[in-house]
């Protein structure tokens, strides 16, 4: 769980008590990694897993629909997903609207019974939202990742999307709507239901540039997240935008919708960029690089990148996060320098 008057304080520059800092382990890596060894990481940072306790015998996460090996799967919109490897998200490698002749008869999914990608209890999010309240954690709602750009490639193909925006295609802007209406009614569900912070998670970067020009996304992206955004705002609900990949050319446009926390890869986009374009006036929650130190470099060099990021990017007024998602292939030695580092640097101020 995460501390909710902390969080709060970190978002606003109000003097947060530590740097709020989380570790994700995706489900890939207990299949990779010894469960023993990874047990045994987490029971001694209790800073970074507050709530774990040990589960008997060996442990079987349950994958998700588009993230098991050989089970290809038919989302909500009609795409169909395919993974290599348990617990790592699919690709869709069939778009349901491949062919706008299909557009007549195509409808959108229910969002009173999923999420677009899976099916969705609403009473249990409620219940569930209500513990949480109950014991002062932060509540986060969101939109599932992926909610509006990377939902027209699943549901068209990239290369046919790209094509509709040049030639602006009639049909376009039908399957925009269509979408945002889908999205805002999960919006206005979890803002009914009470959260503290809302979710619109979407990649939007390449290794070097975006997957959508300035002008399109300005065009065709924008004026939906602005709306998709605006009744959180208007309730003084926390907007947390994530995008992986480089935002160089799209991050003004992207956080113009009231964005208050933005999620984005540190390397990717370069520590000094994010400094001198975010430090005192944005939050950052600071994407620990998964490419280059983590898997590559040595316990030193990890507990180096930490500090840099936390004496660049930090301060004692808050404004910044930090998260990493470890997956299979960094070796343990970095992966305990990591839950090391991020547990000494979180109280650096």
């Amino acid at each position: 769980m995460i501390n909710k008057i902390n969080y709060q304080k970190a978002v606003r520059f109000e003097r947060p008590e530590y740097i709020p800092m989380q570790f994700h382990i995706n489900d890939s890596c207990w299949q990779y990694y010894s469960q023993e060894e990874l047990f045994e990481l987490m029971e001694t940072h209790k800073f970074l897993f507050p709530d774990f306790k040990r589960p008997e015998g060996v442990y079987k996460p349950v994958f998700a629909n588009c993230a098991r090996k050989d089970q290809p799967f038919v989302d909500d919109w009609g795409c169909l997903w395919e993974t290599s490897m348990d617990g790592i998200t699919g690709t869709v490698t069939k778009h349901p609207l491949a062919d706008w002749g299909a557009f007549t008869n195509y409808k959108a999914p229910d969002p009173t019974k999923c999420m677009g990608i899976g099916r969705i209890d609403w009473d249990k999010v409620a219940d569930d939202i209500r513990k949480t309240k109950e014991n002062g954690d932060l509540v986060f709602g969101g939109l599932r990742h992926g909610h509006t750009f990377l939902q027209l490639c699943d549901i068209r193909g990239y290369q046919n999307l790209i094509f509709d925006m040049v030639d602006n295609h009639p049909n376009l802007v039908k399957l925009i709507d269509m979408i945002e209406e889908f999205n805002s009614h999960i919006v206005n569900k979890y803002l009914e239901i009470g959260v503290d912070v809302m979710g619109y998670a979407e990649d939007l970067g390449m290794q070097k540039g975006p997957m959508i020009s300035p002008e399109y996304f300005k065009k065709y992206i924008k004026p939906s997240y602005e709306r998709l955004m605006k009744p959180a705002r208007e309730k003084g609900v926390i907007v947390h935008m994530h995008s992986d990949g480089d935002l160089h050319n799209l991050i003004d446009d992207v956080i113009d919708g009231g964005v208050e926390v933005i999620n984005m890869q540190d390397n990717v986009n370069g520590v000094d960029w994010i400094v001198d374009r975010f430090a005192g006036k944005v939050c950052i929650e600071l994407d620990i690089d998964r490419q280059f130190v983590t898997p590559n470099g040595t316990p030193e060099q990890v507990d180096a990148l930490i500090r840099e990021e936390v004496e660049k990017i930090g301060s004692k007024e808050g404004g910044l996060m930090m998260i990493y998602g470890l997956y299979p292939g960094i070796p343990l030695k970095n992966v305990k320098a990591l839950m090391d580092a991020m547990e000494k640097y979180a109280f650096y101020y």
